[in-house]
């Protein structure tokens, strides 16, 4: 059927369409059904999007389109489109048989991340991919096809520099800020860190969030090199910058559906980091009680994440820290920023647990390159191959030069470093009795800073006073 293009103030953050109710019926769609619109131009464009049905708004002879769906086809108001009823994907044949508990090859992988990618599929049927991976797993050889698939629908970042590194969390520690003060560490050793960060979806913040209290954190890809050129760091947030579409997908119907495939999450790690152009990747992996994995797990984990490593030639290395309790005292956006620029102040005194592992995970990136950096400066000994990481991260921190690299970043991002803001609100919760902490549940800690307002608020949260064994 012959439609005309309406276009409505809307983004709904991918493409969808709305119908009038008499024209869906007579095209036969209800709603969350799939459409084909096609431009009826010489060379013309098609797309399969998800379906709104309406009373008003929308004439019958008319197809509301969102913002997203205008840009992909390049439509403008009055234009006629051919809209009619949209087969079922392909790609579910493939997704029916990994449910059947079948292998599947990377050319039905690329088929239905592509239709991810595409919005050829609806949010319930990619939660039955994710299910079929939950449930039957994938073996090394499909999780490699998984990456290489998922990387082919997203923009690459190339760096000339020799000694790109990064690092990644798997998450599940409330607070656990490291990332800025690693970044900062070894940017100022002359490592270039291009570290593109997520936002919080189940946590109370992610580095992203924490940055945004301060910074821009959405730039493109060519604003990102000339911060790194410029700094040789950069903090930025990874949704901005396109690289992993089908990732970000896929994530946000895991977290409605509250379950995290092994396969998924090695494929959204490494992924991100061979879209970004690191060279040496550092992977912390918190193990214990009430956090993502246990022990056994996170070995397990180890092992698969070095086996990737390997395979696509890169210079990875896993370590496994301890997960069981909330590192830093601030947990929220504001409050963790709080934490990290007193590790990062030598004149001011910052969280132990936070600092100490801070130092550990960049030592650990200074070891694997091997590398003094740079600035001569910084350390007219350890003239020997093998660098003392920790040794290095220390001195860097403790003279300030961390400090001044973080300020540097900051400023490159249109950022400011000003005082920040407390609550508007607070309350010390007290004990009523003494006694040594034996626990402190992560999960809970995380739903009750959110309860708080955390991460759209990024004033609210907690703070935690004491820890286990206090």
């Amino acid at each position: 059927m012959e439609l005309k293009i309406k276009l409505l103030k809307w983004s709904a953050g991918l493409p969808v369409a709305m119908l009038n109710e008499k024209t869906a019926s007579k095209i036969g769609v209800h709603t969350k059904d799939r459409v084909s619109i096609k431009t009826l131009k010489k060379n013309s464009k098609e797309i399969s999007t998800i379906i709104d049905t309406i009373k008003g708004l929308v004439r019958e002879n008319e197809i509301a389109v969102s913002s997203e769906l205008k840009k992909r086809l390049c439509l403008r108001v009055g234009q006629k489109v051919d809209v009619k009823l949209d087969l079922t994907p392909k790609s579910m044949v493939f997704i029916n048989k990994k449910l059947n508990k079948k292998k599947l090859s990377p050319e039905e992988i690329d088929e239905i991340i592509k239709d991810i990618v595409d919005n050829s599929l609806s949010e319930p049927e990619i939660a039955l991919f994710i299910s079929a991976m939950y449930n039957h797993g994938m073996n090394m050889k499909e999780t490699i096809s998984l990456i290489k698939a998922i990387l082919k629908t997203g923009n690459k970042i190339a760096f000339k520099n020799e000694f790109v590194v990064d690092k990644h969390c798997i998450g599940g520690v409330s607070g656990n800020r490291t990332t800025p003060i690693v970044v900062s560490i070894c940017a100022a050793a002359g490592l270039l860190v291009p570290k593109n960060s997520s936002k919080a979806i189940t946590s109370a913040a992610g580095t992203a969030d924490v940055i945004e209290t301060i910074a821009k954190i959405e730039f493109s890809i060519s604003e990102l090199k000339k911060i790194g050129k410029k700094t040789n760091a950069c903090m930025v947030w990874g949704g901005a910058l396109g690289m992993v579409p089908a990732d970000s997908k896929i994530i946000k119907v895991e977290k409605m559906l509250k379950i995290d495939p092994e396969a998924q999450l090695l494929a959204s790690i490494i992924s991100k980091k061979l879209a970004g152009g690191s060279k040496y990747i550092l992977i912390d992996i918190p193990y214990g009680k009430n956090a993502k994995v246990d022990k056994t797990k996170a070995l397990h984990l180890k092992k698969k994440f070095e086996q990737l490593g390997k395979y696509f030639n890169k210079k990875l290395k896993c370590v496994l820290t301890d997960g069981s309790q909330p590192i830093g005292n601030g947990i929220g956006p504001a409050l963790e920023l709080v934490d990290v620029l007193k590790v990062l102040n030598p004149k001011e005194k910052g969280p132990e647990d936070l600092e100490k592992k801070s130092l550990f995970l960049a030592g650990q990136l200074l070891k694997m390159t091997n590398r003094q950096g740079q600035n001569e400066d910084l350390s007219k000994k350890n003239k020997s191959k093998k660098i003392k990481g920790i040794q290095l991260a220390k001195e860097i921190l403790y003279s300030g030069k961390a400090f001044e690299k973080f300020k540097q970043i900051i400023k490159a991002q249109q950022g400011k470093l000003n005082s920040i803001d407390s609550a508007k609100f607070k309350k010390h919760i007290l004990s009523k009795k003494s006694g040594e902490i034996s626990e402190i549940n992560n999960k809970k800690i995380s739903s009750l800073a959110r309860i708080a307002g955390c991460p759209i608020d990024k004033f609210s949260g907690l703070y935690l006073y004491f820890h286990v064994g206090d």
